[in-house]
């Protein structure tokens, strides 16, 4: 069983996005690891492995639009099934 469940990824498009203060506001009140946050201040990249997703994006879409939203259960995967 791993410790968090859901690899979870998205873009945000968005204005004056602040990549320091999304990964400060993420490790602050999320839980989970592997967390990657990356991009300019229209464009963010959002890695993070955790076991609500949805908390995150509720979050990701305060902040824009966001799409290309992948979720998978790495815990299927680990067993040989589809995430």
């Amino acid at each position: 069983m791993l410790e968090f469940r859901y690899d979870t990824q998205m873009l945000i498009d968005g204005k004056d996005l602040d990549e320091i203060a999304i990964r400060k506001y993420i490790e602050g009140n999320f839980i989970g690891d592997s967390l990657l946050v990356v991009g300019d201040d229209t464009m963010i990249k959002i890695h993070f492995h955790t076991n609500k997703p949805w908390e995150l994006l509720e979050y990701c879409s305060s902040l824009g639009e966001i799409y290309d939203i992948v979720i998978e259960d790495m815990d299927r995967q680990t067993r040989g099934l589809q995430g």
